[in-house]
């Protein structure tokens, strides 16, 4: 992560426990907006994380007083949404933090930064994905992301969270889970 020149964002992207509530500590109201959760096509990383072709994929907005900041991608096994991650399907417009920072069986593995080039195939699925749910463009350079894997039950569920709102702020602490 040497190459983050903005302390803030390098201090979110670190930042381990919830986002969502580190998040919510921004303001005065913390909302998830689904955008959509389905089956689908997950790339090649993904596909490898998650020891599986065939998934169940949920892409949310988190927005703080109204103003979209972080897009999440949460891909699971298909099988393993009606398995050890099946309460993922009952989620609606709560945070996933519900589920993975309430079990203390939960692990999560280190936390990745990745720089997301707006000529890379992610870029450009975040885009897809943002602009008409959030009524907003991405802004047109690189996008920093987080990735990690949080497993239960020795099956994985692989979250990442895109940050395309510019956060001036360090993050606060929070609670951190159980490292695998």
């Amino acid at each position: 992560m040497g190459l983050i020149s903005n302390p803030a964002l390098r201090a979110w992207l670190r930042a381990p426990g919830s986002l969502s509530q580190r998040l919510a500590s921004l303001g005065q109201n913390f909302a998830v907006q689904k955008i959509s959760q389905k089956r689908a096509r997950v790339n090649v990383q993904e596909r490898q994380q998650v020891r599986a072709a065939q998934c169940l994929v949920r892409e949310v907005i988190l927005h703080v007083d109204g103003q979209p900041l972080v897009y999440a991608r949460s891909v699971v096994a298909l099988r393993a949404s009606f398995g050890p991650w099946r309460a993922l399907r009952g989620l609606g417009a709560r945070p996933l933090a519900d589920l993975l920072f309430a079990d203390r069986r939960v692990c999560r593995s280190r936390l990745q930064a990745q720089r997301l080039k707006p000529t890379s195939p992610n870029w450009r699925a975040v885009h897809r994905a943002w602009t008409a749910p959030s009524g907003q463009m991405l802004p047109t350079g690189a996008l920093w992301a987080r990735q990690s894997t949080f497993v239960r039950h020795g099956t994985p569920l692989r979250v990442q969270e895109v940050f395309v709102a510019r956060l001036s702020v360090k993050p606060n602490q929070a609670r951190r889970p159980k490292r695998c």
